[in-house]
């Protein structure tokens, strides 16, 4: 894998400044899709001005933890959408996957910040939303978990 990928193309929405200790970076997202069955798929990023950052560089500073970073994602992500996502078979309707995986299963954080996630959503309240009103939904949710991250 490359030292840095550069982002997938240009952000759907205006990126969002993602704080992270001292550093300042940008969450962007790729154009959703929405599928008949009420997924809505997208991939969600964090770049600097020299392309996507590693999830090792938003861990706390005392190091990565020992579960992967979309273990610790995918909880703030939903908690951030509640409401919104649905529920199947008792578990909230959400992917996440890496758009690229880590040359090192056993280093999970050592992977471009870059996923692709499919969100299952509750149907009648999203059909209450904007799509620009959904997908900045989705994108804030991201950059506060990416945000969380460097805290836990």
């Amino acid at each position: 894998m490359p030292e840095r990928l550069p982002p997938p193309g240009p952000s759907f929405l205006r990126e969002q400044d993602v704080r992270v200790g001292d550093r300042l970076l940008r969450a962007g997202m790729g154009r959703p899709s929405a599928l008949p069955d009420d997924w809505y798929l997208c991939v969600l990023w964090v770049a600097d001005e020299t392309g996507i950052v590693a999830f090792s560089d938003v861990a706390p500073a005392a190091g990565p933890p020992a579960d992967p970073p979309l273990a610790r994602l995918g909880p703030a992500i939903t908690g951030e959408l509640a409401g919104l996502i649905r529920e199947e078979g008792g578990r909230l309707a959400v992917r996440l996957g890496p758009v690229v995986p880590p040359d090192d299963p056993a280093r999970p954080w050592r992977c471009p910040l870059a996923v692709r996630a499919a969100l299952g959503l509750e149907p009648m309240r999203a059909a209450t939303m904007r799509p620009n009103e959904l997908a900045s939904a989705v994108l804030t949710a991201f950059r506060r978990g990416v945000e969380g991250l460097h805290r836990r």
